[in-house]
């Protein structure tokens, strides 16, 4: 029997039981040599020397401390570091890169809950659902049976910023609905957008002629407040504006300018600041759906992240390559 390779658990301890529910670590213990009762939440820890040291494996997740030279120095027999979450820009470094060693992420995972979430907010806002609910909350009175005009799905135009993990599945995830969808991104091209069956348009264009956007660009300098007080005038009225990315994309103050007017409606998941401070009148828009960046894994979602390690641990053990490889010049222009 072929030796398994020693591996060991970075990340917050709390998290190993959500990811790796009993099911899901026995996969795991069958492939690799890991103590799930050892998690390193400080790789610095003097007492954790004897194991990192013939370490092969690091399993990450959230709360991974950041793998400097210090630790990678002591981490000489490391070959992969297969992360059971979304973004590792908050722990890698690229002496990892320059040391040849495998990095792996279970951001495909992860994208498709946030799709489902997008998913179920366009199709409930093209119903205007969430204003129409406040009004009957507020008005304690049913319209009737009688039609309302001005809401369906039928041709209803989305626009899609961002050709991510997420945008893409959202783009998947959207194909059987009769709905008009549109692209913007500045690394997809015309062919590029014709193999995902969505037309491309520019930023502006996108935004003047789609009824609902949804934003699923990464988080960099060059895209923070993406969609500010200029983008936001440029959207018609009754637009409305899904947000599952990052609160920074989005200018909060030209929004809550907006939003108060009645012209626009926004679904955000994610806020900047988050959280959302007390007061903020995001809270009470009838006009603004916030969730508590809920989109991602939760619950029973989160062993889905587990598996999607377990499926690279086993490439690994067995001499291949990961599946979902996390590279350096791609780091930049990442989530």
């Amino acid at each position: 029997m072929t030796e398994r390779p020693r591996a060991l658990f970075a990340m917050t301890a709390e998290n190993v039981p959500l990811v790796f529910p009993p099911e899901v670590l026995a996969r795991l213990r069958a492939v690799v040599d890991i103590d799930p009762a050892i998690v390193a939440e400080d790789l610095t820890d003097p007492r954790l020397a004897d194991v990192l040291v013939r370490t092969e494996i690091l399993v990450t997740g959230w709360g991974c401390p950041r793998l400097d030279t210090a630790v990678l120095d002591a981490a000489p027999r490391l070959r992969a570091v297969l992360h059971s979450a979304g973004s590792v820009k908050g722990f890698a470094t690229p002496e990892i890169w320059r040391r040849g060693i495998a990095v792996s992420s279970a951001a495909e995972a992860n994208a498709l809950p946030v799709a489902e979430y997008t998913l179920a907010m366009i199709l409930l806002a093209g119903k205007d659902v969430f204003v129409r609910r406040e009004r009957l909350r507020t008005e304690r009175a049913s319209p009737g049976w009688g039609i309302e005009r001005g809401i369906g799905n039928r041709g209803r135009r989305v626009g899609v910023i961002g050709a991510s993990r997420i945008g893409r599945k959202v783009i998947e995830l959207l194909r059987p609905f009769d709905l008009a969808v549109s692209l913007t991104d500045p690394y997809v091209d015309e062919a590029g957008a014709l193999e995902l069956g969505v037309p491309l348009a520019e930023l502006d264009d996108l935004l003047r002629t789609s009824e609902i956007v949804t934003v699923h660009a990464p988080e960099t300098p060059e895209t923070r407040h993406l969609i500010g007080r200029r983008e936001l005038a440029l959207m018609p009225d009754g637009a409305v504006l899904i947000n599952t990315a990052r609160g920074s994309l989005v200018d909060t103050d030209a929004l809550v300018g907006e939003l108060r007017t009645g012209r626009l409606s926004a679904v955000l998941d994610v806020t900047d600041p988050e959280p959302l401070p007390a007061d903020s009148p995001l809270h009470d828009f009838p006009n603004a759906f916030v969730t508590p960046h809920l989109a991602g894994s939760q619950g029973n979602e989160l062993a889905r992240l587990g598996l999607a390690v377990v499926a690279e641990a086993e490439r690994v053990a067995a001499g291949g390559a990961v599946a979902h490889p996390v590279e350096f010049e791609a780091l930049e222009r990442g989530a």
